[in-house]
């Protein structure tokens, strides 16, 4: 269910994964579970911006959305007692994936594609960075291999339910 590696004292927690793993939804039960705070980095840029995610990327391109989700999220650090749930896209910047390593365990929400699909259905509007670019299963590929490198715990969570979820992350977190 689980895949552990290298573990640290938890302070705070950081949920990586593809758009529709279950970030958002999982992150803020786990947050009130735990007694954290929950920040949704999408969210502060959506405020921090004033226009949605899809409108930021159809204006300003893959490339410049990077690197207004990467000053956000530096600009939201240090974090201390919070489950963070960044975009899907943050694990292409070095320097943020390095700085939440050092402040948090990371966990990924691993799904398989043809479950995403089926959550994806809004995938247009939602605010992806690349799917102009790729396809989602070309993305998937991309992103798999960076969410495995930078993830100290994978959760597979295909067949679970939120609670479940909760439960194998705190469980691995003891």
């Amino acid at each position: 269910m689980y895949t552990r590696r290298e573990m640290k004292k938890c302070e705070n927690i950081t949920l990586i994964g593809m758009p529709g793993s279950g970030k958002s939804t999982i992150g803020k039960l786990l947050a009130d579970e735990l007694d954290f705070d929950f920040i949704d980095t999408d969210d502060y840029i959506e405020e921090k911006e004033g226009r949605n995610l899809q409108e930021i990327i159809d204006t300003n391109g893959n490339e410049k959305f990077c690197e207004i989700e990467e000053e956000a999220i530096l600009e939201l650090l240090p974090l201390q007692n919070s489950v963070i749930s960044p975009g899907g896209s943050v694990i292409y910047s070095k320097t943020v994936m390095n700085k939440l390593n050092q402040i948090s365990t990371i966990i990924f929400l691993d799904l398989p594609l043809e479950v995403l699909k089926e959550r994806l259905d809004n995938k247009e509007s939602r605010g992806i960075v690349g799917l102009d670019s790729l396809s989602l299963p070309e993305l998937y590929q991309e992103r798999i291999t960076l969410y495995n490198k930078y993830s100290n715990l994978t959760i597979d969570c295909n067949g679970l339910s939120p609670d479940e979820i909760i439960n194998l992350i705190k469980v691995s977190l003891k």
